[in-house]
């Protein structure tokens, strides 16, 4: 057997909110195995009975976060150690997010924040879609062994670029340091990562060499189109795939919607907490041209409330 990762993240442009970057972990009989084709197992009943794709594609904010919902709960809800399908805002951020909660209370946005989840689907339709999942799942050849995500909020993103000089640099090191805690737990087979390339980065071997220190980087391509890597002993070779446009590949697009998810579940936190506190104010996505109308509109409130800058905004 051998493990297939893919990463992708949510919330690079804006000033507002976390920057979230999720990965999905899933064993496949060897790295040789095509997913579309790996997916089609004996039978009738073989078609996936969830939607995965780029979440660009998947979400549109304006229809609720439906989409993103019946995919995501169930998947979690269906790997290899299945956790039970969460039932609240902050049950789910717990199984998704470790260590999250350390973060939630220092923000006043979250610290008296939960509601109930799902938020725009209800609960049976989330059990129906995990069981069609599970059965889905006895029948082809590959399994999601992990779905698993870091959020990177203001405070914390404002002083790690202060570090690395980049918000470029800065995704690069979180998702590999993520990527790194997935490999830390899986057995001594082979692995290949698939990322979407991070901006118009080409060349991410000083920033492998710094994470996995154990091995020498082989560089084995660097383009505009893809940048691959490998490392390890040979009976257990890591690859590493930063690919333009890979979002498609099903495993990154996965982490693409898990990513998108629970960063729409951070926004309406922090909507919720200014909305109810600003009469007429208008909830915000966090992207920089609305973002910085929401900023002016809470201006007075934040000063009373003697609430930060720098827990709130993100520099860059």
């Amino acid at each position: 057997m051998a493990y297939v990762i893919g990463t992708d993240e949510a919330g690079y442009g804006p000033f507002l909110g976390p920057l979230t970057i999720a990965a999905s972990v899933w064993q496949v009989p060897d790295l040789q195995s095509d997913f579309a084709e790996a997916l089609q197992g004996p039978g009738e009943g073989t078609e996936l009975p969830v939607v995965i794709d780029d979440s660009k594609r998947v979400f549109q904010r304006q229809r609720g976060l439906a989409s993103l919902e019946r995919t995501v709960l169930p998947a979690l809800a269906t790997t290899l150690n299945p956790v039970p399908l969460a039932e609240t805002w902050t049950a789910l951020w717990k199984q998704l997010v470790p260590g999250s909660e350390t973060i939630f209370e220092q923000l006043p946005w979250y610290q008296d924040y939960d509601r109930p989840i799902p938020i725009d689907l209800t609960p049976q339709v989330l059990r129906e879609v995990k069981e069609e999942l599970e059965t889905f799942w006895n029948r082809v050849s590959i399994r999601l062994v992990r779905l698993q995500a870091v959020a990177v909020f203001p405070q914390q993103f404002n002083e790690q670029i202060e570090q690395t000089g980049s918000k470029g640099e800065l995704l690069t090191r979180q998702t590999l340091e993520l990527v790194r805690r997935q490999m830390e737990s899986l057995q001594d087979d082979e692995i290949l990562i698939h990322c979407d390339k991070h901006g118009g980065r080409n060349y991410y071997a000083p920033a492998l060499q710094q994470v996995f220190p154990e091995y020498l980087i082989e560089v084995r391509k660097e383009s505009r189109w893809q940048s691959v890597y490998r490392w390890g002993p040979p009976q257990r070779r890591r690859e590493i795939h930063f690919t333009a446009k890979g979002d498609s590949f099903l495993p990154t697009a996965l982490a693409s919607m898990v990513a998108k998810y629970i960063r729409e579940l951070a926004m309406q936190a922090l909507n919720q907490f200014w909305c109810e506190r600003v009469p007429a104010l208008r909830p915000t996505a966090g992207y920089p041209a609305d973002a910085r109308r929401f900023k002016e509109e809470i201006a007075e409130l934040q000063g009373t409330e003697q609430i930060a800058d720098n827990i709130l905004w993100r520099n860059r």
